[in-house]
């Protein structure tokens, strides 16, 4: 599924490298769940890993077809990476 980057979202981006959020697009375990952003608008936010084991939440939302902007990435809480960690061991 094609991801493209809204411009403001990748200049957000603090502490995170954009690889690092394909990586976790990409990955082979994607916990994907239904969100609202900040404004009230409904993304999509897929819980996952990096290549190198960093778990991180990217929001998304669809445009078009098979297309999703990527609007934002952010560590897990700790209480988030619990719950993110028991369902990893039901895959």
């Amino acid at each position: 599924m094609p991801y493209e980057w809204e411009e403001w979202a990748l200049a957000a981006l603090l502490g995170i490298e954009p690889r690092e959020v394909r990586q976790a697009l990409e990955a082979r375990r994607r916990w994907p769940r239904q969100a609202l952003s900040d404004t009230g608008v409904p993304v999509l936010t897929v819980w996952s890993r990096t290549a190198a084991g960093r778990p991180l939440i990217v929001a998304v939302y669809h445009t078009a077809g098979h297309t999703w902007k990527i609007i934002g990435a952010r560590d897990l809480t700790d209480a988030e990476l619990a719950e993110f960690s028991r369902w990893e061991e039901t895959r």
